[in-house]
This record gives structure tokens, C-alpha cells and sequence, in this order.
């Protein structure tokens, strides 16, 4: 008898992201623009709420879904940050927001059900889907500004869809979702039996005051899932933490995948996320507002499309107008430009790299002075 492995874990490539970021690590005097990680640390009242946690020995098993304080901390913050009304016993604290995906697109995915991915998106998704034995559907959003076409969308919209996921501000464009998009997406799917995931990993790291959300929809409260991260706007990307909020009846079944997963996070690190709840992350998003600035005045004055984000720390950029695939352009761009971008192929979309702006002036000062080498010499 020959051994075998579970067919959808040998059809899952390995994260392209991560790929590059290892090329560019392993190519001597290179500049790596390519880690959606901030480079600032964790606020110090979020780090001694951990370390008083551990000294009053608070590293026992906590409880399933997260200890009721901090999921009673997270409704109270979203109710008054974001405007969303869910109750504590709606809510799992996970590992990540990683953890909060693939918690939710289990519980609602049989196989061959269908999920519509507007792309570029991040790979996570398509890879998370076809582990739940379901089929990913692209659909693609280049062509109309990185927004999602509500009549494309109902174009796309099958008997066998089962859910459409949102990202907004979105990875890797850093573009946020028009009121109009919304509006039009909210009519296609509203009497639809279609679950909404919404990502919200970078909502509180936005440049706009009139950002709006799908998950402003409660409507569809019982089809939406929101899956949030502390990584992102409190500098915590190593804490692992996220969240998934969730119609009770989805919850109720999202924390069987959870617990037989992870059983929990972990305890003594939940009193620090419950302190970075209170965080005034202003100062933070008027740094990566200041950074987005010079990227993009840098990317345009070179000649490169670009849309400007208004959410998130990446820009998107085409480089379709040099002839070759963003594999190619980005790796010879490492290799001859010491300068690394992640290629547009790992969101779904040829054409474009991503620049990640978590990085210090002089970092992205030097990088884009490589870009626009690399550029003048092809």
C-alpha cells in the first residue's frame, strides 16, 4: 500500500510573499520593501500588561473563546470605534487573523462550494479555500480601480457560491471601498444565501475620514463574518492575536473549529490585548499617512500607474510597460537593482508589485532611489 497525503495540502504552493522576502535576504546588499510588518514596537502599557499578567501567574488555560473580559473589551471597542454591534458571546479571540479565516471559511465551506475573491488579493485566502476542499473564484478588479463591480459580482454569483470575501483597506493595493461600491455590493447581495467575510485587518489604519465598511450592513448580520487582527494597528504581529465576530449561530459552530484546532490563545498574553484596545494609534497612522505621501509622489514622478491608497501601508504599482511578467521584473530588479518588491502574481494579478512602506525614511528613501535605477536601466 502507498502512502499518501491529503491531496489539497500538495496542491498549496508555498507563500509567495515570504518567498521574495527570503530572495531578497539571501541576495548580499540588497533593500527589502517587500513585509507588511510595522517596524515600530509594541506600546510599552500593552507590553507590561503582559509582563504583570505573567507575574500574577496568569498562564493557565483561559477560555475557549478568549476570557469574557477581553471579548467583552473588543464589543465595547467596536461598538464605539467601528460602529458594529456584537455581542461578547459573538466574538472568538484567535491566533491571528490568520486563525480567524480559516475558523470561519470551515464552518461554512462544504466541498465545492464556490468563494468570490475580488483580486489582487491576499494569497491566504485562495489557499485557506482550497484546504476546505472549496473552489476560489477570481474576480477580478484592475480594470476598475481596485473596486469591486457590483454587476461583475452578480455576474459571478453561481447556485454553488457560498461566500464572497471583502478586503478593505485592502493587500495589497491599499485602496478602500467607495461609499458607491458598498452601496451597489449591499443590493447584489442582500436576499443572496451568500456569506460576507469581511477582513478588516488594516481598518484602523486608514487616511480618509469617510471610510465605510461592509460589515455596516447588519441587515445581513447573520451572513457577515468579520475577522480582525492586533498585529497591524498596535505593532503586535508577532503576538498572534486576532479576532472572528459572527452571528451567534456561526459562532456556535466557528469555536468547535477553533477549540479542536488551538483550544485557546494563549492567557497571559489576552490582559495586553485588552490594553491595546485603549492605544491611540493616531500618531502611528499620521507616520504611514506621511510615508504613503512620498511613495506615491516618488512612484508617480517615475512614470509608474499607481492608485493611491488610502488604507493599509502598501502601494501597488504597474509595471506592465516593461514587457515581462512581475516574477521576472521583481526577480531581475533583486538581482541587478538590489531592491525587493513582491511580484503581483502572489495577489492574483500580473502587471504589478507591491511596496511595503513598514519601513524607516532612510530604508524607503534608498529603496525607490534603486527603483528608479533599475527602471532607467531596462
Amino acid at each position: 500500500m502507498e502512502l499518501t497525503l491529503n491531496r489539497a495540502v500538495l496542491d498549496i504552493p508555498p507563500i509567495g510573499i515570504r518567498a521574495f522576502a527570503d530572495l531578497a535576504r539571501s541576495t548580499p546588499g540588497a533593500v527589502s520593501l517587500t513585509i507588511g510588518e510595522p517596524d515600530l514596537n509594541t506600546p510599552e502599557a500593552v507590553k507590561e500588561a503582559a509582563k504583570r499578567a505573567l507575574d500574577a501567574n496568569d498562564t493557565h488555560y483561559p477560555e475557549g473563546n478568549g476570557n469574557l473580559y477581553l471579548r467583552q473589551a473588543i464589543a465595547a471597542f467596536e461598538r464605539r470605534r467601528n460602529g458594529l454591534a456584537y455581542d461578547p458571546e459573538e466574538i472568538i479571540v484567535t491566533i491571528g487573523a490568520t486563525g480567524a479565516l480559516f475558523a470561519g471559511l470551515f464552518t461554512i465551506l462544504n466541498p465545492g462550494d464556490e468563494v468570490i475573491i475580488p483580486t489582487p488579493a491576499f494569497s491566504l485566502y485562495e489557499a485557506i479555500v482550497r484546504l476546505c476542499r472549496g473552489v476560489p473564484v477570481a474576480l477580478p478588479t484592475e480594470n476598475d480601480r481596485f473596486q469591486v463591480d457590483p454587476d461583475k459580482l452578480r455576474r459571478a454569483l453561481t447556485a454553488k457560491t457560498k461566500a464572497v470575501i471583502l478586503t478593505s483597506p485592502n493587500n495589497p493595493t491599499g485602496c478602500v471601498y467607495t461609499q458607491e461600491t458598498l452601496e451597489g455590493l449591499h443590493r447584489v447581495l442582500k436576499d443572496q444565501p451568500v456569506f460576507v467575510l469581511c477582513d478588516e485587518v488594516y481598518r484602523q489604519l486608514t487616511y480618509t475620514d469617510s471610510f465605510r465598511s461592509f460589515s455596516a450592513y447588519q441587515d445581513m448580520h447573520d451572513r457577515i463574518l468579520v475577522v480582525q487582527s492586533f498585529s497591524k494597528p498596535y505593532a503586535m504581529t508577532g503576538w498572534r492575536v486576532g479576532y472572528l465576530m459572527a452571528d451567534a449561530a456561526v459562532r456556535e459552530r466557528a469555536q468547535m473549529v477553533h477549540q479542536y484546532g488551538v483550544v485557546a490563545a494563549p492567557s497571559f498574553i489576552q490582559p495586553a490585548c485588552a490594553e491595546a484596545l485603549n492605544y491611540d494609534n493616531s500618531a502611528d497612522v499620521a507616520l504611514f499617512r506621511r510615508r504613503r505621501d512620498y511613495v506615491y509622489s516618488r512612484l508617480t514622478e517615475m512614470g509608474l500607474p499607481v492608485e493611491k491608497p488610502e488604507g493599509a501601508f502598501y502601494v501597488f504599482a504597474g509595471i506592465s510597460q516593461f514587457g515581462m511578467d512581475s516574477l521576472t521584473f521583481c526577480t531581475r530588479m533583486v538581482r541587478e537593482g538590489l531592491v525587493a518588491a513582491v511580484p503581483g502574481c502572489y495577489f492574483g494579478t500580473e502587471g504589478y508589485m507591491r511596496i511595503s512602506y513598514c519601513y524607516g525614511d532612510d530604508e524607503l528613501r534608498d529603496g525607490l532611489n534603486r527603483i528608479q535605477r533599475f527602471i532607467r536601466s531596462l
